[in-house]
């Protein structure tokens, strides 16, 4: 069965190439990918026994990649006073979707500035289509910097946060 991941990078994949359409099946998993009007549409197809949640479809427009990228999100973010010096890793989003620092608004942030983070901690929520993901730091150190308001509008591979290795 394909993780997320790999789901996300074949995504990413097909929109940067010029393949309309692209199919795989295995162990009784499918999975479809057309574009449509400069659109990726991706659908996932598992086997009635299969138990675990599975991503919903993505949509990812390109239009909209664009606005988003002209927007200065390190600006509007909530900063520490680093320079570019003072971190060794980011940790970038794995999909394009909406931001979120908490679980729900109610609840406090995953992580602050300051907060030391392991490889496996959850750091924030990337909601893409209805669909909830958490997202592991996947580095360990402490944060020294968030790039992005809560509730903004991500990119696929956009930095997030920076992390300085202790």
């Amino acid at each position: 069965m394909l993780k997320v991941q790999e789901i996300r990078e074949i995504i990413k994949l097909i929109d940067q190439s010029s393949i309309d359409e692209f199919s795989y099946e295995a162990n009784g998993t499918k999975v479809s990918m057309k574009k449509q009007q400069e659109q990726v549409v991706t659908e996932a197809v598992q086997p009635q026994q299969a138990v675990q949640a599975q991503p919903k479809p993505q949509v990812q427009e390109p239009a909209q990649s664009k606005e988003v990228e002209q927007e200065p999100a390190v600006e509007e973010a909530p900063k520490a006073d680093t320079s570019s010096s003072d971190y060794d890793a980011e940790i970038k989003s794995p999909m394009v979707g909406t931001f979120y620092v908490s679980p729900s608004p109610d609840q406090d942030a995953y992580v602050k500035l300051g907060d030391d983070v392991k490889e496996d901690s959850v750091v924030c929520i990337v909601e893409a289509m209805k669909l909830f993901n958490e997202i592991e730091a996947e580095v360990s150190g402490e944060v020294v910097e968030i790039l992005v308001k809560d509730g903004e509008l991500v990119e696929y591979g956009q930095p997030l946060f920076r992390v300085k290795s202790k």
